[in-house]
């Protein structure tokens, strides 16, 4: 019983923590006999083709158009693509008023990787440029992608998720801000290891001749098409100065029906990516994957809710003051974490308590996603999340 939970006690310390510090003592070994890439000025720019799949988003289409007409690449270079399947209200109609935009409609509404499907044969671009409807990208954000290309490993770049987060920010704003701070940096370190691990869909980009179909219900498109890439031996480059801003979830609620979606996916995502996870195939990568991804989306949260039992029990069977002090810090950590919840209930902020709120939070939609996908109840097709 000792050995089992000090075993789960460990792998929870290095999902969350321990793997960021062994990613940056592998960089600073690395650095000592491999130079990076660098990257050669006044290279002639690829032509991109930038696709976004909105639904219902009349609310923010216009303002995401002009965001996208504004980016800086040479207006010759670069096609837009706009998917509206399934949208029911003015989006489509929005869009018709831009001549520079190729609309792609259909009522029906089979999920964003079938809207993706659709649009791949009107694509004309060397690069493929996927962003989200309700992100907002920086002037740069293209060109920081597209530089990437010069390496002919790179397959796939990954852009920046930021979140506004307001001073007045609520559990779910401050919580999921914290986490892709994090997060980015983890991606930073990742690709200067070797390569990322996948790619977020608010910003990501492919060279197009490597795209590879995945299946139409696909739950989180963005990281199968990029890890599909990297299974065939590609790089996925992570470039933080191409970002995509987004406010937060609404509340809670909202922020934990999108990360149950998420850890559903994750589950599918890893029964689907056999390779990514056969250290015969590339052993650098599987160990990125298994650490980063692997582990935070299957066995790390139960271990969590064993490491606690596991505690108390040896707490009250040895009487040892160490494994008390220990379980006393779990019960105060989850305690927090309650005290988090009664307060974000009542619109009290206190920010000092959003962290193990979120962390918790994080963890049991994990659970959750995985109790979902194994009774089929996640469809697909996108949910348009409430935003602040």
């Amino acid at each position: 019983m000792i050995i089992l939970f000090w075993i789960s006690i460990f792998l929870i310390i290095y999902t969350f923590v321990g793997y960021g510090f062994v990613l940056y003592l592998l960089l600073k070994l690395k650095s000592l006999f491999i130079k990076p890439f660098s990257f050669q000025k006044g290279q002639e720019l690829p032509t991109v083709s930038l696709l976004v799949a909105a639904y219902n988003e009349a609310e923010l289409i216009e303002e995401k158009i002009r965001n996208t007409l504004a980016l800086n690449y040479p207006k010759d270079k670069i096609q837009f693509i706009f998917t509206t399947d399934g949208s029911s209200d003015s989006t489509p109609d929005q869009v018709r008023k831009y001549p520079e935009i190729t609309l792609l409609h259909i009522d029906a509404r089979e999920g964003k990787m079938a809207a993706i499907k659709r649009a791949i044969p009107f694509i004309k671009g060397e690069i493929t440029v996927f962003t989200d409807a309700n992100t907002f990208l920086n002037a740069d954000a293209i060109l920081e992608l597209v530089k990437h290309y010069q390496n002919p490993k790179v397959g796939a770049v990954a852009g920046e998720k930021r979140i506004l987060v307001p001073e007045t920010a609520d559990a779910s704003s401050a919580g999921e801000g914290f986490y892709w701070k994090y997060e980015s940096l983890l991606k930073k370190w990742d690709y200067a290891l070797y390569s990322g691990v996948g790619a977020a869909g608010e910003l990501f980009s492919i060279r197009t001749a490597l795209y590879q179909p995945v299946e139409s219900d696909t739950i989180i498109d963005d990281h199968m098409i990029a890890m599909r890439i990297a299974e065939n031996g590609y790089i996925i480059a992570y470039e933080p100065n191409a970002y995509a801003m987004e406010t937060a979830s609404a509340d809670v609620k909202e922020e934990l029906k999108r990360k149950i979606r998420i850890a559903a996916g994750g589950i599918q995502s890893i029964l689907r990516l056999k390779k990514s996870a056969n250290p015969f195939h590339n052993p650098i990568f599987t160990f990125q994957y298994m650490s980063h991804r692997v582990l935070r989306w299957t066995i790390t949260p139960f271990l969590l809710i064993l490491a606690f039992i596991l505690n108390g029990i040896i707490a009250f069977q040895t009487g040892a003051v160490f494994y008390q002090a220990l379980f006393g810090l779990q019960i105060f950590f989850y305690l927090l974490s309650l005290i988090g919840l009664y307060f974000e209930n009542r619109n009290i902020r206190i920010k000092a308590l959003f962290i193990p709120y979120y962390f918790c939070v994080m963890n049991y939609a994990v659970i959750a996603g995985i109790i979902r996908y194994y009774k089929k109840n996640q469809s697909a097709a996108w949910e348009k999340s409430k935003r602040k």
